[in-house]
């Protein structure tokens, strides 16, 4: 009797994603499910981390500002660590169909694979059965045995094959469809994002805490922490589609994948959070750092200060051997929402994190104004 394998198989959800000017959509399996998306403002940081002050401040909502007057800022000293919440705690409302969507694919991928080691066991132990009815001479004798071992052996390869095809197709197909003047304005920010990930050094910001400079006799503020990581263009193993995603390491929780329309926070196939983009805060700033180590390539030494200065500036003579240390100017970007999500990243090419900062600041305002439109 030939073998057989059957799994019944669940139809994975596609998300559909619509940008266009008569409003902004995200369905699940249909389309129909309305999203709507957020905005941000533009900062710019004084900063001098490593040993490092770190004053964060606002600019304006404006795009198109490129001054500030400091006596017109807000200022806030980041404090501590600085790291998002648990990644199963901050999904947004209307992204738990994309979640769910995504475990479903996950789930039966996973139960497809263990199908598959089964039926490559048994597999293994029917050609043994046949080598062995040759060597006893039996399957020799009544060819009936060893063609119903090979009818066996074949029926198993069908299946085989049969769920290497389902695990291959077990994914969440993200399908999008922009309006052209849309689709110019998120191709320039994956151009810009291109540029970004090109800086000389992308460092994750950890912690930043308070430092007293009376005491210390030094020029920076705010000590802050910070680790190299590496930026990319890839997506989740459990999501297809022909936009792939822009990719943020994370030193110190889940890594961040961020598609047109919603980000996935990604700490395995398990344990992730899927945020909508009208959570989202982001920001582009830069800020003014205490480079006491090699200086990257891509990074314009701004200023000078001394390794032990007076509150003037001036460097502090009662230290024997105090020398200059360069003040360079660094990009930061900062991504959060109310729900948890908080990280923060520096990169030494302050040019490219500005023009990806902008873009996707333009980006989102333009799908917000779409937004109002549902």
């Amino acid at each position: 009797m030939a073998w057989n394998y059957r799994r019944r198989i669940k139809v994975i959800p596609g998300v559909y994603m619509n940008l266009s000017k008569s409003g902004v959509s995200t369905s699940i399996g249909v389309r129909g499910a309305s999203l709507t998306f957020g905005k941000s403002g533009t900062y710019a940081n004084t900063s001098i981390p490593g040993i490092g002050l770190y004053n964060r401040q606002k600019i304006s909502n404006n795009l198109n500002s490129n001054n500030y007057n400091p006596q017109n800022i807000e200022t806030d000293i980041l404090e501590d660590n600085i790291f998002s919440a648990d990644v199963q705690e901050i999904t947004s409302q209307n992204m738990q169909g994309v979640k769910e969507a995504i475990i479903t694919a996950h789930e039966q991928r996973r139960d497809l694979k263990n199908d598959l080691l089964k039926v490559k066991a048994t597999l293994g132990s029917s050609k043994l059965k046949l080598t062995a009815s040759y060597v006893l001479l039996y399957g020799l004798i009544k060819k009936e045995i060893s063609n119903n071992i090979k009818t066996d052996i074949a029926s198993k390869k069908e299946a085989i094959k049969q769920i290497e095809e389902q695990i291959d197709n077990c994914y969440v197909g993200l399908e999008i469809e922009f309006d052209n003047e849309i689709k110019v304005q998120y191709d320039k920010i994956v151009a810009t994002f291109r540029n970004l990930i090109t800086s000389h050094k992308i460092w994750d910001v950890t912690s930043a805490h308070a430092h007293d400079r009376k005491t210390t006799r030094s020029a920076a503020s705010t000590v802050v922490n910070k680790r190299d990581v590496k930026f990319g263009m890839k997506s989740i193993p459990d999501i297809r589609s022909r936009f792939e995603a822009l990719y943020f390491n994370n030193a110190n929780g889940a890594d961040l994948y961020i598609y047109p329309n919603f980000i996935v926070m990604y700490s395995s196939r398990s344990k992730f959070a899927v945020i909508g983009f009208d959570e989202i805060d982001f920001s582009h700033s830069y800020c003014r750092f205490i480079e006491s180590g090699p200086i990257p390539r891509d990074t314009k030494v701004i200023d000078k200060t001394w390794f032990k200065v007076n509150k003037n500036g001036s460097p502090d003579k009662r230290f024997k051997g105090n020398y200059q240390i360069p003040v360079v100017k660094y990009g930061v970007i900062t991504l959060r929402t109310k729900t948890g999500l908080n990280e923060e990243y520096q990169f030494s090419n302050y040019e490219f994190t500005e023009e990806f900062g902008r873009a996707f600041n333009e980006y989102q305002e333009t799908i917000k104004g779409l937004s109002s439109l549902n």
